[in-house]
């Protein structure tokens, strides 16, 4: 059973990706979720990025909090 952190950042290292704040942000700010696009289905996850994304997501997996979470901060806000 695993019983680790499934955090944002968790997330971000579970993806290959630098995990500290900074980091996190500056991704945040220089991508962006298309609207009707699902976050596996972004075009700057590799392949193995998007397969994890898609079966966390998938399989209502410890890491889907998270996902939701970053889908949701990728996703452009009205007015912003």
């Amino acid at each position: 059973m695993d019983t680790g952190n499934h955090d944002l950042p968790a997330l971000f290292a579970q993806l290959g990706l630098a995990s500290d704040q900074a980091s996190i942000n500056l991704f945040l700010i220089s991508h962006e979720l298309p609207a009707g696009t699902s976050l596996a289905k972004a075009e700057f996850w590799t392949p193995s990025q998007a397969k994890f994304l898609a079966d966390a997501l998938q399989e209502d997996a410890e890491w889907a909090e998270a996902a939701d979470e970053m889908a949701m901060l990728l996703t452009p806000r009205p007015g912003h």
